[in-house]
């Protein structure tokens, strides 16, 4: 998967969350997101990938 495609799909789930454009993590805690995302999709390749992405970036705002 393309890393630019999904870190700007990130950057949008933050601003549905009321963040603003800057994503609010450092470029470890953002690798760690990703490689989550990846590890979802590998997992179940029919899902969605909005859905994967909007699920990774709850978890990591509520905890």
């Amino acid at each position: 998967m393309d890393k630019k495609l999904i870190r700007k799909m990130v950057q949008k789930c933050f601003v549905q969350y009321r963040h603003d454009d800057s994503l609010p993590f450092s470029e470890a805690e953002f690798e760690e997101i990703y490689l989550k995302i990846l590890e979802q999709k590998n997992e179940d390749p029919e899902a969605d990938l909005h859905d994967i992405i909007n699920d990774a970036v709850y978890e990591f705002l509520a905890t």
